[in-house]
């Protein structure tokens, strides 16, 4: 069993329920679960019917959850570093290194980067806190330059290492000549060094210990949207799991709903016969809100994942 699971897919699919419906049947089956949402506009908690944060907590026997905001990781990696570089450079242009960061804070990729660094942690936290990770992941795009981000931002931290350590050797070569010979800790330097080993176990978690379940509804767009999503992906070294076809209209429907069913047809046998290799699950349409645990728990009994 993977213990690590991704289910991402165009806005509006229906991954959040999915993933949270999956979570609970982990759990239901003995495992310690965790469900995440990383999507900006988190609706994890609403579909459980329970406020979250970004700190787990329990919602239900053997299941916990947690909406991790990026912005809110992105200020705290920000203090981080300017705490690192309070020890690494001279006092004189700290005010403009903290300029630097307060800007460096907004921008996507800080945040992306500071997303990342936590759901790495909870990635670690697999095999010994939770046997299972669940993650509702943002819209395709961004759940496809996250997951990639592992793979892109390696070679950067290695040339910024590179970078730090030519700049140490210049300050000792100095220092020897005025005689002073005493080797002290650089802070940045560990953090980087860290860092990258942080992402080259990710990296390689996220290719052995992880499935991307795509999510989409039988409609023309969204499979558009799949098709490049799983191309993108299967070139990061990433593995595809079922491929999940959301609010399918059953055949017993007459009707409107029958009109509907005959347009999705077409799609279907599309999905079917792209991700044969890897399987796909047709989830039907189904009533009510599919809210809170008890209904999740009933949809999830469906979720052969």
């Amino acid at each position: 069993m993977t213990a690590v699971r991704f289910l991402g897919g165009k806005g509006g699919v229906g991954k959040t329920t999915l993933a949270a419906a999956f979570a609970l049947r982990q759990a239901g089956e003995g495992h310690r679960t965790l469900v995440v949402s990383t999507d900006p506009a988190h609706s994890l908690g609403d579909a459980l019917r329970t406020s979250l944060s970004g700190e787990p907590r329990q919602v239900a026997p053997g299941l916990h959850a947690a909406e991790i905001s990026g912005e809110e990781q992105a200020r705290r990696r920000i203090a981080e570093v300017a705490e690192d570089a309070r020890h690494a450079v001279p006092a004189e242009i700290m005010p403009a290194v903290r300029r630097h960061l307060a800007r460096a804070a907004d921008s996507p990729g800080t945040v992306e980067s500071a997303l990342l660094d936590r759901l790495t942690e909870l990635v670690e936290q697999v095999g010994t806190r939770w046997d299972r990770l669940v993650v509702d992941s943002a819209p395709t795009g961004h759940m496809v330059r996250l997951l990639s981000l592992p793979t892109l931002l390696t070679p950067w931290i290695e040339g910024l290492a590179r970078q730090r350590e030519q700049a140490r050797g210049v300050d000792r070569l100095v220092a020897g000549m005025l005689g002073d010979r005493r080797e002290e800790s650089d802070p940045l330097l560990e953090r980087l060094h860290a860092r990258r080993a942080r992402l080259e176990r990710m990296r390689e978690r996220l290719r052995t210990d992880a499935l991307v379940h795509l999510v989409l509804v039988p409609e023309r767009l969204p499979l558009a949207e799949t098709l490049r999503a799983a191309d993108t992906l299967t070139e990061a070294g990433l593995r595809l799991g079922t491929v999940v076809v959301n609010r399918v209209v059953p055949g017993t429907e007459t009707g409107v709903l029958a009109s509907r069913r005959a347009e999705q047809q077409q799609i279907l046998a599309e999905v079917d016969a792209r991700f044969a290799h890897g399987g796909v699950l047709h989830v039907p349409l189904l009533p009510g809100l599919l809210t809170g645990v008890e209904e999740l728990a009933e949809l999830g009994g469906t979720l052969e994942l």
